[in-house]
């Protein structure tokens, strides 16, 4: 089955569900999760450089004989070095890990001090080639407009926490108001999260048949997101990628959305320390 996908602002197409590799584990466990996924029909990972796993990325993208041109690859510009400035050099270092010669998206992972600096080096990356598509995580409506205010290069995504329970409507609909697209990071409620045992998903799915968690993904899908679901278990990958074939109606659509609680799973974007 083919993933639908979007195409950027800058023309590049994105597969709108990919998988992601927070807290997947180094070795074995990435790569055996990244072959999986991709032999089950996904072609988009997403890592970053402080997942430490970028080498074993590489490795389930090779053995999974899928064609490297194929797969959609993404990782992170990591706070430390966009507080040194070093984007280049670490942009280098991740492709170098994960065994490609170019990224399909690179993104600064949070909006730490230094980004406008480092903004402006990702730009000469998409503009050497070495990145087809460049991007941003855990922006602010405030980060964005500072961003396009001060450069001609848009991002061409915004990664940032949505769930059903933090939907980040507002922000999603502002990042899509200025032709940026929203990639959403702890879709299935977060590591800890108690959304999948929410009894009103139960009674929504059994109606198509569908697990909550494929409920929720096909949410994500009719909202316009690229969703980005995260799992180890070989049986809940291929679970998470048979999402295509029904579509919630607006009612359920609406259910859905009443489950806001209006609290983070992640880090506030305005207030960490790391």
């Amino acid at each position: 089955m083919d993933i639908p996908r979007i195409t950027l602002n800058n023309g590049v197409s994105i597969p709108q569900l990919g998988l992601g590799v927070f807290q997947t584990r180094q070795g074995e466990e990435t790569v055996n999760a990244v072959r999986e996924a991709l032999q089950a029909g996904y072609r988009h990972i997403d890592t970053a450089m402080i997942y430490r796993n970028e080498e074993s990325v590489g490795e389930g993208i090779r053995q999974s004989g899928i064609d490297r041109r194929d797969v959609f690859v993404t990782t992170k510009l990591w706070n430390d070095d966009i507080r040194a400035g070093a984007t280049k050099e670490a942009c280098y270092r991740s492709m170098d890990r994960l065994g490609v010669d170019y990224l399909d998206l690179y993104l600064i992972h949070w909006p730490a001090q230094g980004w406008e600096r480092c903004w402006e080096q990702m730009a000469q990356l998409y503009a050497e080639h070495r990145v087809r598509a460049i991007g941003v995580c855990n922006f602010q409506r405030h980060h964005l407009e500072s961003l396009l205010a001060m450069s001609g290069m848009r991002p061409a995504v915004n990664q940032i926490e949505s769930s059903p329970q933090f939907a980040n409507q507002r922000l999603i609909d502002f990042s899509n108001a200025k032709r940026i697209d929203v990639e959403a990071y702890s879709p299935l409620g977060g590591t800890g999260g108690n959304l999948l045992a929410d009894p009103r998903l139960a009674v929504i799915g059994r109606q198509y048949g569908k697990s909550p968690a494929q409920i929720v993904i096909r949410w994500h899908v009719q909202r316009g997101v690229i969703v980005l679901p995260k799992s180890t278990h070989a049986e809940r990958i291929r679970q998470n990628f048979d999402v295509f074939d029904f579509k919630l109606s607006d009612e359920h659509m609406r259910q859905i959305a009443a489950m806001e609680t209006g609290k983070r799973n992640s880090a506030d974007p305005d207030h960490f320390d790391f």
